[in-house]
């Protein structure tokens, strides 16, 4: 008996330091093999889903820059538009996507005001993303179709005063930049009018070029061709300076709507725990990208606003101030 019970311990020692220490390679194994993947990423294409079609400000960004990523990542950037619910099916896409860098989200404003346009959505802005970078900005153009009986902002506005709720606005959607612009155009001017949602600024824009809606205001890449050919009619500018590419229109706040200031903007975000070694990858890719005199131009050329600063910190401290910005407008206007 007092031989036994000592004989027993040293067993059970033995099986428990077994199984920590098997336990611990495992963890070292995986953890050797993270590091691995992580310094060899990427290794196979690289996925960016952009939350609105092609065409718009978001896309044309999401594509000049993969473009450019394609080349210092060393392997293929590829862009896949999924519009629709106002960016929330990409974005619920990327949420549930494997944090390794491989599944991108390219989005815009509508991401900062979820929580209040859609409620009822299952995963969490900012708590399931991991920020990468600010890529741009774009200022909107306010056109109207020549058949509205208006030549400039103050008779267009008193046009829509006269006929409240009943000229027809064109819109890439709920929550999307340019609809939460034309809220606030709704507001600052004590209008109304009905905003008819599209699946992306472009089908929007060619209801308007066919007189099929009245008017919009979203992205100039898009509208100033329209407005240079005669097609439409250019009233205003959104940002606080006028616009590069039509400098003879005045700005919303030149026009007596103090303050006004709203744009498209772009951002890249990835699954949450993303690891930073691969979020800082995507950073230096990015900003070779800014650095190359070819985009530049090719943002000058489209009237685009590179970001002040780029990468993660930066951009969360950007969208905390967007939602702050845009929320209570979002939700006391709704999705209509």
């Amino acid at each position: 008996m007092n031989c036994s019970t000592p004989s027993r311990r040293p067993t059970v020692l033995n099986r428990r330091t077994l199984v920590a220490g098997g336990a611990a390679l495992a963890v070292s194994a995986t953890a050797a093999g993270a590091a691995r993947a992580q310094g060899a990423y990427p290794d196979k294409p690289v996925k960016v889903t952009v939350s609105y079609g092609p065409g718009g400000a978001i896309d044309v960004v999401a594509r000049i820059l993969a473009e450019h990523m394609t080349g210092t990542l060393g392997k293929p950037v590829l862009v896949d538009n999924k519009p629709g619910a106002g960016s929330t099916i990409a974005a619920d896409l990327i949420a549930r996507a494997a944090p390794d860098g491989y599944n991108l989200l390219v989005t815009g404003m509508a991401h900062s005001v979820i929580p209040e346009l859609f409620p009822q959505v299952t995963f969490d802005p900012v708590k399931d993303f991991q920020p990468i970078s600010h890529l741009g900005l774009m200022p909107f153009v306010l056109a109207i179709h020549p058949s509205v009986p208006a030549t400039d902002f103050a008779s267009f506005i008193a046009y829509l005063k006269a006929n409240p709720g009943k000229v027809n606005c064109g819109s890439a959607g709920p929550g999307s930049s340019a609809d939460l612009g034309q809220m606030l155009l709704a507001k600052m001017a004590g209008v109304e009018f009905v905003r008819v949602p599209y699946r992306s600024t472009p089908a929007a824009m060619a209801d308007l070029v066919a007189g099929r809606v009245a008017f919009m205001m979203d992205s100039q890449n898009v509208l100033v061709p329209h407005v240079k050919s005669g097609a439409l009619r250019g009233i205003a500018v959104s940002s606080l300076e006028r616009s590069r590419l039509v400098p003879d229109l005045p700005t919303l706040d030149e026009l007596g709507l103090k303050g006004f200031d709203a744009g498209s903007w772009q951002a890249m975000l990835a699954p949450a725990r993303t690891p930073r070694p691969v979020v800082d990858r995507l950073v230096k890719s990015i900003e070779a990208a800014f650095a190359d005199p070819a985009i530049q131009n090719r943002y000058f050329e489209l009237g685009y606003q590179m970001p002040r600063k780029v990468g993660p910190e930066a951009l969360a401290a950007f969208l905390a101030v967007e939602a702050a910005k845009w929320g209570p407008l979002a939700k006391a206007t709704g999705t209509g």
